[in-house]
């Protein structure tokens, strides 16, 4: 995958189950080779302390700062033709602060999931 055709980063937790289900989700959506996928914990380096990537979803797109929560998952989708639309709707401020209300909320459940899917 050459550097050009990479759009956006995004940093993931490979000890997480849910988070590796995720991540091969958008892999798969990823049909031009537009993301990097980033796992935590083989990452040379990370542009915040781990800790701090791993409490919430982290993106950076080209040249731009670094986004996190329901900003990096709109922004992650812009560059998945599949859900580009969502990503595109969640440019309007409502929909991106619903977004991220609802992506608190999944916050609390996280740990629960994370569990289950481990089991």
């Amino acid at each position: 995958m050459s550097s050009q055709q990479i759009r956006i980063a995004v940093w993931f937790d490979s000890h997480c189950p849910l988070c590796i289900r995720e991540i091969a989700l958008m892999r798969r959506l990823d049909w031009f080779n537009r993301v990097a996928f980033v796992d935590i914990y083989a990452a040379q380096s990370c542009p915040l302390e781990p800790q701090l990537l791993l409490q919430r979803f982290h993106a950076q797109e080209t040249d731009g700062p670094i986004i996190s929560g329901a900003a990096a998952f709109a922004a992650l989708w812009r560059h998945l033709p599949l859900v580009r639309p969502i990503g595109e709707l969640a440019r309007i401020p409502t929909v991106l602060k619903l977004l991220e209300w609802a992506y608190i909320k999944f916050l609390a459940y996280r740990p629960k999931l994370q569990r289950l899917l481990s089991s």
